[in-house]
């Protein structure tokens, strides 16, 4: 694994450019490969995880499906051992090679009983508390309807519910932001000592960083309701340009994504009010 450094003004975690088709072990029995995705949403690419298990090996979050080289990677990778595929949502950067790899391997897929993919139906629906070859299943909904993680006790895969370089954007209507919020407290009610999130390095000793994601949503949240206060009536367009001031159309996209997810929160809580485009506190 690259070395980890730390931007002091955004407390995020960022790793040097991963080297492609090859999988680096990352805690004992876990081993990372990165895909060939890179963009401003994923960072430098989807994380696929080998993970060791007395029942065998599984493989969590394939990737997508334009990666071919990617998935040649998961199939030499997963043949001596293979016992399944695990899946953290449905995002097609997490999922996109589901289909050909259980063709080509022939293992079991695990998701959420509320896995809203479309690739294929997964062999096996997991819910709250069930247990895969010693790894618990922990029901995150929030970036996803249908987001779990899977912890191991020492280590939480945390898909993209928590990611050390960047916060989860929360898009509507299958992003919920009320989900997310009481998610990321119910991780701060557990104890895992290390996140392996879907994107991005490793993050160690999380509650802090946790607790500073979950209050930059509270605070955010606080800010869009004030200016409703202050403005009167606007836009989500608006709203994000003045609290977010992004240029880049991607993060523009990002920004407005989880304005809106704020304000069908604060809706749904009857603090404020539709009107076409418009918004405002009630």
């Amino acid at each position: 694994m690259t070395e980890v450094q730390k931007n002091s003004s955004t407390r995020f975690l960022t790793e040097d450019a991963p080297q492609r088709l090859t999988f680096s072990p990352v805690a004992p029995g876990i081993s990372r490969a990165v895909a060939n995705n890179a963009s401003l949403m994923t960072y430098h690419g989807t994380n696929t995880y080998l993970i060791e298990t007395a029942d065998g090996d599984f493989l969590l979050d394939p990737g997508p499906v334009e990666d071919e080289a990617h998935l040649e990677l998961l199939c030499e990778a997963i043949a001596p051992r293979g016992a399944g595929i695990l899946i953290t949502h449905h995002h097609i950067d997490h999922s996109g090679l589901l289909g050909l790899l259980k063709k080509r391997s022939g293992l079991p897929v695990y998701a959420s009983e509320h896995y809203a993919g479309d690739i294929l139906i997964a062999d096996k629906l997991l819910k709250e508390g069930d247990v895969v070859a010693g790894l618990e299943v922990v029901f995150t909904p929030g970036h996803a309807s249908d987001h779990i993680c899977f912890s191991r006790g020492d280590v939480l895969f945390s898909g993209d519910h928590v990611m050390a370089w960047n916060s989860s954007i929360v898009r509507g209507p299958d992003g919920n932001m009320k989900a997310y919020v009481d998610s990321l407290s119910r991780l701060l009610a557990r104890s895992e000592p290390l996140y392996l999130p879907g994107h991005g390095p490793a993050l160690p000793d999380p509650h802090p960083y946790v607790e500073r994601l979950l209050g930059n949503r509270v605070r955010r949240e606080n800010d869009i309701f004030a200016m409703l206060q202050r403005v009167g009536e606007t836009t989500i367009q608006e709203i994000a340009r003045v609290l977010y001031n992004k240029s880049d159309p991607y993060l523009v996209w990002a920004a407005e994504a989880n304005v809106e997810a704020h304000l069908h929160k604060l809706r749904d809580e009857g603090k404020v009010r539709q009107n076409g485009d418009n918004w405002r506190s009630v």
